[in-house]
């Protein structure tokens, strides 16, 4: 029998979905305009990629308690309106011709920052609109429906860029938000997570306050650590696959899209997995087997070589990696809400995910300084190493204190 999450988690997930499929559909349209529209040199386009998302986080740390003491769903819907506003600056610019380089820094920065404001203030109400013993099902299907959007959004947009060019891509992007907004503005009922007492005035020591909850908790902390170094060597290994498969071993672009978006599947097969393998097995060994298979995928593109068989290599390491990573990430996203603190939710989860994209953003830079010192090949391999350390930051099962699901496995069913 399916789990019943309720109307306004529907709706919810509904623009949580298309704002998603929204932001895959334009993935890399701002550097394709900055090299074909405005003909920014290389280093320009390095720039739009790691600067922005980096000032949008270090500015996003200062939002999480101002997050918290608002109620969630207005600031959803101000988020989305405000990424909406933003993109679509870009499509009129060009129309005008006025678009210039500076904007689509300015851009990136405003969206990112939304875009980490409104994560952080989805989480806290889902964690309102769902039973504590349902975050599993719910975090398993936002999980599923992300890498969806991740297999089919690029060749779409890749499609849709060849057909009418980057910037009809970010026009999608920017109606997707509207939608989202319009999908959060259906739901009905209360905000559990607004604040009962006044706001009071941005203390300085506040800005430090979700990383005091996050390293006072011995899982959060385990948790915290873990996630941001495997997604920041993970991440930081994705520009030099691009050098390495496109510019080195000359995969035709097809191939290349082929290579990370089928892999994408196995996302959706491990968050529908996800929580009957914990109902089976416990939390804390799911957890483990799968965060240590997660950490030992990687090295396999050390393998990679030119032609087809390297091709199957790709596709057969990131369809592990992404696997384990649909079946990791709803339990440890359920985790992360259940140990955050009622009334700082939105606090911790903004300064986990600014942490996150600020360590990416550095990981990137370094490892492209060691590309270039070496080779791609060998800076991918040294990240595979030493991704192999990082499940000995996973919580204990001591730490796992929160009651497991407890339905039997055919009650359970990943929409």
């Amino acid at each position: 029998m399916r789990v019943r999450l309720g109307r306004g988690f529907g709706w919810l997930w509904s623009a949580y979905a298309v704002s998603t499929y929204g932001t895959w559909l334009a993935f890399g349209a701002f550097p394709l305009i900055a090299v074909q529209v405005l003909h920014a040199p290389a280093v320009a386009v390095s720039l739009l990629e790691a600067a922005g998302p980096a000032v949008a986080a270090m500015v996003a740390f200062s939002l999480g308690p101002w997050v918290e003491r608002r109620a969630k769903r207005p600031v959803m819907i101000a988020m989305d309106l405000i990424r909406f506003a933003a993109m679509a600056s870009v499509p009129v610019a060009y129309v005008l011709g006025r678009l210039s380089y500076g904007q689509l820094l300015v851009v990136s920065v405003v969206s990112g920052t939304a875009s980490i404001t409104f994560t952080a203030a989805s989480g806290a109400y889902l964690k309102h609109l769902v039973r504590g013993e349902h975050l599993l099902v719910a975090n398993g299907r936002l999980e599923g429906t992300s890498w969806v959007a991740t297999a089919a959004g690029p060749p779409l947009g890749g499609a849709l860029v060849g057909l009418l060019g980057p910037v009809i891509t970010i026009t999608t992007d920017a109606l997707s938000y509207l939608l989202s907004a319009l999908g959060v503005l259906r739901i009905r009922g209360g905000d559990g997570a607004a604040p009962r007492a006044p706001a009071t005035r941005l203390r300085g020591a506040d800005l430090l306050g979700g990383w005091r909850i996050i390293f006072r908790d011995g899982a959060l902390r385990c948790l915290f650590l873990n996630s941001i170094l495997v997604s920041g060597l993970i991440m930081a290994t994705v520009p030099l696959l691009s050098v390495l498969l496109l510019g080195q071993y000359h995969f035709p672009a097809w191939q290349y899209g082929l290579a990370f978006g089928l892999p994408a599947l196995g996302g959706l097969a491990g968050a529908r997995l996800s929580a009957r393998l914990v109902t089976r097995y416990g939390r804390h060994r799911v957890m483990a087997v799968s965060g240590w298979l997660r950490s030992l995928c990687p090295l396999g593109l050390a393998c990679v070589r030119p032609g087809v068989p390297g091709l199957l290599t790709v596709i057969v390491v990131e369809g592990l990696l992404i696997t384990c990573m649909g079946i990791f990430n709803p339990i440890y996203a359920t985790e992360r809400l259940q140990r955050a603190p009622a009334g700082r939710t939105a606090h911790v989860l903004s300064t986990w995910s600014a942490s996150s994209k600020l360590l990416q953003a550095a990981l990137m830079v370094l490892w492209g300084f060691l590309a270039t010192l070496t080779s791609p090949l060998t800076a991918i391999t040294l990240s595979g190493v030493l991704l192999l350390a990082t499940p000995l930051l996973l919580p204990k099962r001591i730490h796992l204190s929160a009651p497991e699901p407890t339905a039997p496995a055919e009650d359970v069913q990943i929409a």
